[in-house]
């Protein structure tokens, strides 16, 4: 027989409460941030009693921990694990991510000042893991120095972040043109290969490459 719990409001739900507590919090943590948001709001938003939330996490600062951990737990894997991609085109792909506003890994290292809450230590790792993946593929793209790479496009990649939070405006564009003129620096000639990689709202001239109708 199927466990059963009691909501709020006395309707008898299944055993998705943990589901539905980390769906919640997952849009109430963007759209208020981590520190509006409390146990009370999270559990009327899942439809579970506090009771039930404390069954599954032993209070906030865990829950917030385990939504930062399931965010992104593969690192970009739909950039940096793409096989119809050359290892550019997955270098330029990070930056076609869709702007929806600050990387929740910054947010939550913003606003948790503690330096013993998991946040924070879940952000670092995470921001570690980025530019490592960023330099491993900038290895496999033939850069010379793929670890200053990987640095610079993360930090790139939290900039146009964080400016798009602020600006309300979509800055990725921007941040990809730079994106080429860095990779282009950094990889020899002889190493680029075909671009193939439509860069979002318009196409990012490549160092080197004829516009239409240019002569030969």
């Amino acid at each position: 027989m199927t466990e059963l719990e009691k909501g709020p409001q006395g309707r008898r739900r299944g055993r998705g409460a943990r589901e539905r507590i980390l769906s919640a919090s997952q849009q109430l943590f963007r759209d208020q941030g981590i520190n509006r948001t409390g146990m009370d709001q999270l559990c009327a938003a899942a439809q579970v009693s506090k009771r039930t939330a404390y069954q599954h996490f032993a209070g906030k600062d865990e829950l917030v921990a385990e939504y930062l951990r399931r965010f992104d737990p593969d690192v970009m894997p739909g950039v940096f694990d793409r096989t119809d991609l050359t290892p550019r085109e997955r270098l330029l792909a990070a930056f076609e991510v869709p702007a929806t506003g600050l990387c929740p890994f910054i947010a939550a290292a913003v606003e948790i000042h503690d330096p013993q809450h998991p946040a924070p230590r879940y952000a670092r790792d995470y921001k570690k893991a980025i530019a490592a993946r960023f330099a491993e593929t900038a290895r496999e793209a033939g850069a010379a120095n793929p670890e200053q790479l990987g640095e610079q496009l993360a930090l790139l990649l939290d900039g146009a972040s964080a400016r798009t939070r602020v600006l309300n405006a979509d800055t990725f564009p921007t941040a990809a043109a730079i994106a080429v003129v860095l990779i282009d620096n950094a990889i020899p000639t002889a190493a680029r290969g075909s671009a193939r990689l439509s860069i979002r709202s318009a196409p990012v001239r490549v160092a080197g490459e004829r516009q239409p109708g240019q002569a030969s």
